[in-house]
């Protein structure tokens, strides 16, 4: 989907995603000291302002202007009147942004589902911008929820898993890894996976957790979620 089919959707919805912030993502950034952050594919801002209410200063980045509007608005009407002065809003496209590098101590993409190489070329971009001890997170839809979860894209070009992500970043020494390399799932808690080794970052998790979802029909069923935190190295 391009910008102006985005637009068209977000027109179509008071509020897309809700204003609480994704789960997965309040409890990776909860104990995170303040500082900059980037957070890609920002959508309406509900993980930014969420951000900013803690004291961050935050560039919110989406090609849809209709999302970024809303988000403008939504963080106008917290209570704190400087939340907005700490929030950047930038409609452009992640596949032509190019952010300062080390210049941000968390850098976040959520649920940014895109081919493996245009994903690859946002993720390396991404990891450049990670300032020396700052973390990436990246949290999305994992390729097994195609088959064995709920919800998210149908397109299996567009899933990934958190290898692929590790991968994406740099390349992966599989050696530590678990037999065959693969990730283990998680409950909705999750408990850290194997560690891998990535050059240049610390892997503090690289795992697939559930997501409770409730259906149409009144059940609740687990999506699958690719979840990978990773910390830069202290050294520039």
């Amino acid at each position: 989907m391009d910008n102006r089919a985005w637009d068209e959707r977000y027109a179509a919805a008071e509020l897309m995603w809700g204003t609480e912030p994704n789960r997965w993502f309040a409890a990776e950034t909860r104990d995170l000291p303040a500082g900059r952050a980037l957070d890609l594919a920002a959508g309406e801002g509900r993980n930014a302002i969420w951000l900013a209410a803690r004291g961050w200063q935050v560039t919110a980045v989406d090609f849809s202007s209709v999302a970024l509007e809303r988000g403008r608005r939504l963080a106008a009407a917290e209570s704190d009147p400087a939340l907005s002065e700490r929030i950047t809003w930038l409609a452009v496209d992640v596949l032509t942004y190019r952010p300062p590098a080390a210049a941000f101590s968390l850098v976040s993409l959520v649920y940014l589902q895109l081919p493996a190489d245009e994903r690859r070329q946002v993720m390396r971009l991404a990891a450049e911008a990670v300032a020396p001890g700052g973390v990436l997170l990246v949290i999305g839809h994992d390729t097994t929820n195609l088959t064995e979860g709920v919800g998210g894209p149908r397109d299996a070009g567009v899933l990934f898993t958190p290898d692929d992500i590790l991968a994406d970043v740099n390349e992966v020494d599989m050696s530590e890894a678990d037999v065959g390399g693969t990730v283990r799932r998680t409950g909705a808690e999750g408990t850290n996976a194997v560690p891998r080794s990535v050059t240049g970052w610390r892997v503090e998790r690289a795992e697939r957790v559930l997501r409770p979802v409730l259906t149409s029909d009144g059940t609740t069923r687990d999506a699958i979620d690719a979840l990978v935190r990773l910390r830069r190295d202290d050294r520039p």
